[in-house]
């Protein structure tokens, strides 16, 4: 990958914290990636997001559909997202990097950040709305805002389909790996580190297809069952910050340690929660054959190296979770119209060719998944560079 196109960092006046944006690329002028908030949150950790959304957007790459990948790009904000004046510092930042909001950048939730939190803290700041980049690209403007809107309006079992689709994504990718070994669907026990959007929707399809959700872990600790949590009663119990309310616990539930999810006595292993969450020195403690890599970054270099070492996959997070943004995409574009069922159809359709592509690189360039990932990137920046160039 080449160095990124721009970085910016931005110190608040009223708190004295920073706030960082990191174009990767852009295609047709306009670049994709959410905006994150996380103590501890660096410039580095969104150039590396950035890259990611650079590779996540040429990956879905289809030359006959109306969606063109855009550029890669990511926000970032060092605070605590339960800090009290978080939601003012997000009104400001936003408002700080309007410009590029307006003309370079289409923003939306990562970690720390809902969908709605953003949309109101981006009104608040001004703008018309944090994709608002990508209007211009648009062939019928007011249509396509009217087809995304009407697909978030959608609510599958009390749980709005932005919210949905990402874990559907994911959850295909492990049933494609499965599929892809031989590995029956029952009997297949997860563990997923984080409740919130990508790892609940996950644990749900995950658990429609007929595995077993062994063990989960929130802010407070892990919550498991070797015969199965029950999925549906602990998402209805989640917080907005998808903390689990302990009273809504059965008899057979334990409560164990906060990093007990990492060697939980299961098949495939989802870290959907933070960055660097699988190091060096925790990962001896996986036994899982699979890690799906729901979170961004959750699994370091190191760790990833040791892990395959040892005859552990891990599916990388720039395919995996790569869902939700073809998903918005798909539909302000017009691949697909504001329904559920071709929502979940296309991207299961669409993450499943995708893996079994990367699976089989992997394979017959002797290279773990990820590297087969950048390979496939490789190949198709050039194309897409030769048709809309790095700028227009």
């Amino acid at each position: 990958m080449t160095t990124a196109l721009m970085s910016l960092v931005w110190t608040d006046h009223v708190t004295g914290r920073q706030g960082f944006l990191v174009v990767d690329r852009l295609v047709r002028g306009v670049s994709s990636g959410g905006l994150r908030m996380r103590a501890g949150c660096t410039l580095d950790e969104a150039a590396g997001l950035a890259r990611g959304m650079t590779m996540k957007e040429a990956l879905h790459y289809n030359p006959e559909g109306r969606y063109v990948p855009l550029g890669g790009a990511k926000g970032g904000i060092d605070c605590d997202p339960l800090d009290p004046g978080a939601y003012e510092l997000l009104v400001r930042y936003l408002r700080a990097m309007r410009p590029y909001i307006e003309s370079v950048w289409t923003t939306g939730e990562d970690l720390g950040l809902t969908q709605d939190l953003v949309d109101r803290a981006a009104a608040e700041a001004g703008l018309v709305s944090s994709i608002q980049a990508v209007y211009p690209l648009l062939d019928d403007e007011r249509a396509a805002r009217r087809r995304l809107a009407d697909a978030f309006a959608i609510e599958v079992d009390g749980i709005g389909l932005g919210e949905l689709v990402g874990g559907c994504g994911v959850a295909e990718s492990a049933l494609a790996a499965l599929d892809r070994a031989g590995v029956p669907h029952t009997g297949t026990r997860v563990a997923v580190q984080g409740l919130g959007t990508m790892g609940g929707a996950t644990a749900r399809f995950l658990t429609r297809a007929g595995l077993t959700v062994v063990a989960v872990a929130d802010i407070k600790g892990t919550l498991a069952n070797p015969a199965g949590l029950d999925i549906e009663a602990l998402l209805a119990a989640r917080d907005a910050h998808g903390t689990v309310d302990r009273t809504a616990l059965r008899p057979g539930d334990r409560e164990l340690p906060g990093d007990a999810w990492l060697s939980a006595d299961a098949e495939v292993l989802v870290p959907a929660a933070v960055s660097y969450a699988v190091d060096a020195a925790n990962q001896e403690r996986i036994t899982a054959r699979w890690i799906v890599e729901a979170a961004n970054m959750p699994v370091l270099p190191e760790a990833e190296e040791s892990l395959a070492a040892r005859g552990v996959t891990v599916l990388p997070d720039v395919v995996v979770n790569s869902g939700t943004n073809a998903w918005w995409w798909w539909t302000l574009f017009g691949d697909i119209g504001p329904a559920a069922d071709e929502a979940f159809t296309h991207t299961r359709r669409s993450m499943r060719a995708l893996v079994e592509q990367m699976l089989s690189r992997a394979e017959a360039d002797g290279t773990t998944p990820r590297a087969a990932a950048h390979a496939i990137v490789a190949d198709r920046l050039p194309v897409i560079t030769e048709r809309f160039g790095w700028y227009r």
